[in-house]
């Protein structure tokens, strides 16, 4: 891991429950991979990941990490710009843990969808639902929620939506959107 990726990475206990909504033998595409901890939690749970990192160096850290966790042979890592390459791509669920903006991010009070990088989350949003019906979306702990809800009116039909907060050790560290089917309680638990 490089520096960034400590800092960005998902929480392992908090991707392990995003993963948990998937069902096993989904195919997902993990749209920012970074690191690759989210794939991991994915192919762990027996989906098929396409990794997509726009920087070959954090691609180099996650097919490592993938081989550390035993996962290797269930993700497929594509260097790439994911805006780019979604037209061409298809899936069971799509995975969205877009830059947040880096540690400034914190200092906005309420975070809006528009501070995403590197594009707002609307588009980025749109893009991940012409891949596929379901869509998991990690986003800062002060993200205006009425936003993210408006995420699942837009859509056409309306999708199913649910959010759910990440603590880790009694402190919020996040919010995951889930959308369509992985709305629904995973019916393993």
């Amino acid at each position: 891991m490089d520096a960034e990726g400590w800092y960005s990475a998902t929480q392992e206990s908090v991707a392990a429950l995003q993963a948990a909504r998937a069902a096993p033998g989904d195919l997902v595409v993990d749209a920012f991979a970074g690191c690759g901890g989210n794939s991991i939690q994915f192919a762990a749970r027996g989906c098929y990941v396409v990794a997509v990192e726009i920087d070959p160096r954090k691609v180099e850290l996650a097919a490592h990490n993938a081989r550390v966790y035993g996962v290797e042979d269930r993700i497929e890592f594509v260097v790439g710009d994911f805006f780019r390459l979604a037209p061409s791509l298809k899936a069971d669920l799509v995975f969205l843990s877009p830059p947040w903006g880096g540690p400034s991010y914190i200092q906005a009070p309420v975070y809006t969808l528009d501070m995403l990088k590197p594009k707002d989350g609307y588009a980025t949003f749109q893009a991940a639902q012409k891949i596929a019906p379901n869509v998991i979306m990690f986003l800062p702990r002060t993200v205006d929620m009425s936003q993210v809800e408006e995420l699942s009116w837009l859509s056409c039909p309306p999708l199913d939506f649910e959010i759910e907060e990440s603590y880790v050790h009694h402190r919020l560290k996040g919010i995951t959107a889930y959308f369509g089917r992985t709305a629904r309680p995973p019916s393993d638990h």
